[in-house]
């Protein structure tokens, strides 16, 4: 032993050092049998499953997990048929025409379907008689789709409860007789082509009110064999006075026609207006005011590509009687008893091919202030 050392510390150390090499040793050990284990429950579980057929229960039990995952799976039906839940999108309106432009080429339904009227409201701003209107709609939730396009500054403010509540699209500057304007109809058209569901489309203004309840509306365009969409060659000044010569080849003066800007037209027809790129650009350089375009892009288009669809005359009535460039307005003291008797005056037009006294469902222009007097009057007039 070397001197200077005490003999209880040196047997401390070597017997630290000891343990030292033994506890690895050990790990390893534990190290070893843990992997040992693992490896026979893996065993044992493979076993088990071909043996009992948990896979089975394991994999029926993901479809149940599914929908707190992904709301709609990409293989089904539902993502294709379910229409949008926010009207509001980022689309450009080059995407929104391509995306809407998709249709079904087989025929028949793979589901139950209800065909649904769209109702495109084209306005400035508020619609002052709404009240109107949810009364017309009321108790026809699923026959019925709303979308309405205004100046995009105006924040809409309709209860939750309303008809119009979160049905406005995104939208653009429209101004009157400019292709601005037909881009809002068309907007309009897309938008509500994106709901499978709606077959038929009606544009309407701010100002117009229904002459008619909603069954018979929606009995008489769904049974009708044509779309409403006024479409005459005017051989005047106001007509083919409008056309240019450099629309050729596209369009001739022979095709060349007039129609009010209010119109009804199916599915087909919708889709027709928000895919056509080879007449857009002839109408956006060469019908500019005087040329006013609202009142010749569509009637032509139409006239076109699809005219035996069309009925040739327009689904709503206005006065012309006071002149002037633009249809009378009517007010408060213009909706009497005599005046709403007058609305449903006989007529004399073509319904699928036959004479008919019934030619108008809608009429403009009312302004705000006849609202409460077509309150007071409409269940008696008007049936709703």
């Amino acid at each position: 032993m070397e001197a200077g050392k005490d003999p209880a510390i040196t047997a401390t150390v070597i017997t630290r050092s000891n343990q030292t090499r033994a506890l690895p040793q050990r790990l390893i050990h534990l190290l070893a049998l843990f992997l040992v284990l693992c490896f026979t429950i893996s065993l044992f579980s493979i076993y088990m499953i071909r043996k009992t057929g948990v896979v089975t229960t394991v994999t029926s039990a993901i479809p149940i997990l599914q929908p707190c995952i992904q709301e709609q799976p990409n293989n089904d039906l539902d993502r294709w048929i379910t229409p949008p839940s926010n009207l509001m999108h980022a689309m450009s309106d080059k995407e929104l025409f391509w995306r809407a432009s998709f249709m079904p080429q087989v025929k028949k339904y793979p589901f139950a379907r209800v065909p649904k009227i769209a109702f495109m409201f084209l306005t400035k701003g508020p619609i002052p008689l709404a009240p109107l209107w949810e009364r017309f709609f009321k108790g026809h939730k699923s026959l019925f789709t709303i979308y309405i396009h205004s100046l995009p500054s105006y924040k809409p403010r309709f209860p939750s409860t309303s008809v119009f509540y979160n049905r406005q699209i995104p939208s653009q500057i429209a101004e009157w007789g400019r292709m601005s304007m037909c881009d809002a109809e068309r907007r309009l058209l897309a938008n509500a082509l994106l709901d499978i569901s709606n077959e038929y489309f009606i544009l309407v203004s701010e100002s117009c009110i229904p002459v008619y309840n909603f069954t018979t509306i929606y009995r008489y365009i769904t049974q009708s064999k044509y779309s409403f969409m006024g479409a005459f060659d005017d051989p005047g000044p106001f007509g083919r006075g409008r056309y240019n010569p450099n629309m050729l080849p596209e369009v001739n003066i022979s095709e060349w026609r007039k129609g009010s800007q209010w119109f009804e037209v199916n599915r087909k027809l919708a889709s027709i207006i928000i895919s056509d790129m080879m007449y857009y650009p002839k109408f956006l350089n060469f019908c500019r005011p005087a040329c006013y375009v609202d009142e010749h892009y569509f009637p032509t288009l139409l006239t076109i590509q699809a005219p035996n669809l069309l009925a040739n005359r327009s689904l709503t009535w206005v006065d012309w009687s006071r002149g002037g460039p633009h249809p009378a307005t009517f007010g408060a003291n213009d909706i009497t008893e005599g005046f709403m008797m007058k609305l449903h005056e006989k007529r004399e037009c073509v319904y699928n091919d036959k004479p008919s006294s019934v030619c108008y469902l809608f009429a403009r222009k009312f302004a705000p202030s006849t609202l409460q007097r077509l309150l007071l009057f409409t269940h008696e007039f008007l049936g709703y």
